[in-house]
């Protein structure tokens, strides 16, 4: 009895030190969350702005330029995925590479070869244990993402949709992100980024209209210095979204790993209490059986 009362000791003891790790972890996504959503909030103008502009040119100007033009036969697509780094927020990575996994599905039953590009260890374990083979993978402060990684990131995905078929290029580019809804809502989405679909990130108000722009230089030219930034603000504010939305899964994982601890606790120590109880009742009756033993005799 007494070495079941210490299994419970030892069980209630590792128990609480698993939950303070669970609430530290709990109070740093909350903490972090606040700054992630601001950050998210504030890429919005920058990459609503390029966009009108974008779109300005686009539908102003009848031209063909390699990054709004549908091409006929798409057969080879390149998909960008953005996991976390890190685990302990739930299902967000694993929604995230359905997600994906979907996509990818998609693509091969249209006939297109599909080329893998991954943001965040988990994407880069997932491909790797299944034997899969990608292009290039970035890992490092997926929770705080840096606007450089989306500058690389946008460098190699132009390079490999400028660069011929024939040479191992691409025909389309899409990103699988998770979009940041609310706090209790994070939802896995696919956006087609090359050929460029122009989609604001707000809604206008009814009857706005495009600015109307006078091009100098020509507006080939326009777009080709305004496309790059275009697929690098997309880009970084799907990173900003799955920044959100990983730290938002984890603060509600952590918290939901902490009550259930809680609960562990309770139930540990009412089964030490009654095998407590149990060793103090067998002691009294052993105790009163032995003076009973000496009374008689």
């Amino acid at each position: 009895m007494g070495a079941q009362i210490r299994v419970y000791r030892q069980k209630i003891a590792s128990t609480t030190s698993t939950r303070k790790i669970f609430k530290a972890m709990e109070l740093i996504a909350t903490s972090r969350i606040g700054k992630a959503r601001t950050r998210v909030a504030a890429a919005l103008p920058y990459a609503n702005a390029i966009t009108r502009a974008v779109s300005a040119v686009s539908s102003q100007s009848e031209i063909d330029h390699p990054l709004t033009t549908e091409r006929g036969e798409v057969r080879r697509a390149a998909v960008l995925v953005l996991t976390s780094d890190r685990g302990l927020a739930g299902s967000y990575s694993a929604s995230a590479l359905k997600q994906a996994e979907g996509l990818f599905e998609t693509l091969r039953s249209e006939g297109k070869d599909v080329k893998a590009y991954l943001i965040g260890r988990k994407a880069q374990s997932y491909f790797d244990f299944r034997g899969r083979g990608y292009e290039k993978v970035w890992t490092g402060n997926t929770d705080a993402p840096e606007f450089e990684t989306a500058r690389e990131v946008g460098a190699a995905l132009l390079s490999s949709f400028l660069e011929d078929y024939e040479d191992g290029g691409v025909e389309e580019i899409h990103v699988v992100y998770t979009k940041f809804r609310s706090m209790v809502v994070q939802e896995p989405s696919v956006m087609r980024l090359l050929p460029l679909e122009v989609v604001d990130e707000q809604v206008t108000q009814e009857g706005d209209l495009l600015p109307l722009y006078e091009y100098e230089p020509e507006p080939e030219q326009v777009l080709d210095a305004l496309l790059p930034r275009y697929i690098e603000s997309r880009i970084f504010a799907a990173m900003l979204q799955a920044a959100a939305s990983e730290l938002a899964a984890r603060q509600r994982a952590m918290k939901s790993a902490g009550d259930n601890a809680t609960e562990l606790i309770k139930k540990y120590t009412r089964l030490r209490n009654t095998a407590r109880q149990a060793e103090i009742t067998q002691e009294l009756s052993e105790i009163v059986a032995g003076a009973d033993a000496l009374n008689a005799s």
